[in-house]
């Protein structure tokens, strides 16, 4: 099969695309035949290692020192199961499926646990979008569904125009919020037409020195300590953190207002984000945003434009 490998950490031209030996599903996997996946902010800095010593130390110690030791990256992917191990009984031959793969996207064919974090397509979406729900989407659906959004209630999403954000902005208004929405300049159009009631362009304003305040408060950057955006909340608001530092994680509740970090969460707990989003996918209330196609033999094009801070939505790979 064809697959990129990353021979070492670096630029993108480190992502290379070889032929690989096609993988067997063992007794409890699926085989799925790979049709899409997608650049994520994780992807990038997995393979460049762009994060301060510490944290890259931390990272070859995990995934290898001088190289990661499962070469092939991406962490989404939507397909067709094509074979199943003899003790699978959730998913058969023919199943339109999406799934975090944790790394192993960026191949034609991948073996996944039918335990692990795989769910059946919505039968109205494509493969391309399905893709960017395995991390992105549920990742969302996740802190959005703790953060206990009313109707009525305001909601700013803060790096509102990428992957996270977009979903963001749809979702929330699905569960009647009126949301600002928070990004660069180029990308506000297109915040105003998925949703945004409110636009503010971070090069010409900050949103935690204008006095305005909302019930929750969305990072999906991380740009933002509590101290700083916090004061934008109201009493008792939630501040949802997408890509939390480890001293935000253990934030808790400060001054009555809540700090709520993502963490990695159980199989069921996963389901439970999809069925949360389900209906509103499935009714076309939400349409996942993509910026740009590349096929699988493109894969440096698409890191590098993914690193380059233009992208409004999705980078999805076609395999």
């Amino acid at each position: 099969m064809k697959a990129i490998v990353c021979t070492k950490y670096g630029p993108p031209e480190v992502l290379q695309l070889q032929d690989r030996e096609k993988p067997m599903p063992r007794d409890h996997e699926v085989l799925i035949r790979v049709h899409s996946a997608t650049v994520t902010a994780g992807d990038c800095g997995l393979r460049s290692l762009a994060f301060p010593l510490p944290v890259q130390l931390f990272i070859r110690i995990v995934f290898g020192f001088r190289r990661p030791r499962k070469k092939i990256l991406g962490q989404e992917l939507s397909g067709e199961i094509e074979a199943i191990g003899k003790a699978v009984t959730r998913f058969k031959q023919g199943d339109q499926v999406f799934a975090w793969a944790g790394l192993g996207a960026y191949a034609e064919y991948a073996c996944l646990p039918e335990n692990g974090a795989l769910v059946i397509k919505p039968s109205n979406t494509t493969y391309e979008e399905t893709a960017t729900l395995a991390v992105c989407g549920l990742d969302v659906a996740y802190l959005l569904r703790r953060g206990k959004i009313q109707s009525g209630q305001k909601v700013l999403i803060n790096g509102a125009g990428g992957s996270m954000g977009t979903f963001a902005v749809q979702l929330a208004k699905c569960l009647g919020a009126e949301v600002t929405a928070v990004d660069s300049t180029e990308k506000l159009d297109m915040l105003r037409a998925i949703g945004a009631d409110q636009v503010i362009d971070y090069t010409q304003e900050d949103f935690s020195k204008n006095g305005q305040t909302y019930d929750v408060i969305f990072d999906v950057t991380g740009a933002k300590t509590f101290l700083q955006g916090g004061r934008s909340l109201k009493e008792n608001g939630r501040y949802l953190l997408a890509n939390p530092r480890l001293s935000q994680q253990i934030l808790g509740r400060r001054n009555g207002k809540q700090v709520i970090a993502w963490k990695a969460r159980s199989t069921s707990e996963y389901t439970e984000d999809f069925n949360f989003i389900k209906a509103f996918l499935e009714a076309g209330k939400i349409r996942p945003v993509i910026d740009r196609r590349y096929p699988l033999e493109q894969i440096a094009e698409a890191h590098r434009y993914a690193e380059s801070g233009q992208k409004k939505g999705n980078i999805v790979i076609t395999v």
